[in-house]
């Protein structure tokens, strides 16, 4: 069965983005070192990059290594949509959840306006790879129960303020740490397994 994996870029204390969706403060090191991190990403999740930046990364008619199928909210979907990219992972099937978005959008994304929980469930029956939940935290918190998978991007940097990763109801909800990589740029990479 295909799982859902919440691969995230996340802040020391637990935010995705700052308050205004801004994502721009996370430190990748010195050019360097921001090279071998992207390098070494772009090859393990070329999917997670979006369409109209893979020439210019290299990964040009590269197959999906993990994933065929983005899920995101509103929030993950706007800053693509404003800079004119209706379709931003055009190489996977993409949904988007909201209440709000035109589900005519585009024709290659799919609005889903009510349970998301029912939609990944529908999704998991498929043949296929996993589902990417790209963000954000509100719609983390609804998949919650659903997310089978965690692989968390730890940057060395506190927010102070923003989305949290999860933003939801109570709910302790255990994984247990299946790897985890390290950087010379002091980003660490740990993957979590629901328990």
């Amino acid at each position: 069965m295909r799982k859902l994996v919440y691969y995230v870029a996340v802040s020391i204390d637990g935010y995705i983005a700052g308050p205004g969706g801004e994502f721009d403060f996370y430190p990748c090191g010195d050019e360097k070192q921001a090279a071998s991190y992207a390098e070494w990403t772009n090859a393990r999740y070329p999917e997670t990059v979006p369409t109209f930046m893979r020439a210019a990364r290299g990964l040009t008619g590269t197959l999906n290594q993990r994933f065929d199928t983005v899920l995101m909210g509103l929030g993950s979907y706007r800053p693509g949509l404003q800079a004119g990219f209706t379709s931003p992972y055009a190489h996977l099937r993409q949904y988007v959840v909201s209440s709000t978005l035109a589900p005519d959008t585009d024709p290659a994304v799919t609005v889903v306006d009510k349970d998301p929980q029912a939609l990944v469930r529908d999704l998991k029956q498929e043949e296929g790879q996993d589902i990417w939940l790209c963000g954000g935290g509100l719609l983390a918190g609804a998949l919650l129960p659903e997310i089978d998978e965690l692989i968390i991007k730890s940057y060395p940097v506190v927010a102070g303020s923003g989305i949290p990763a999860f933003n939801g109801e109570f709910n302790p909800t255990l994984f247990k740490v299946t790897d985890r990589t390290s950087f010379d740029n002091d980003i660490t990479i740990t993957w979590f397994a629901r328990r």
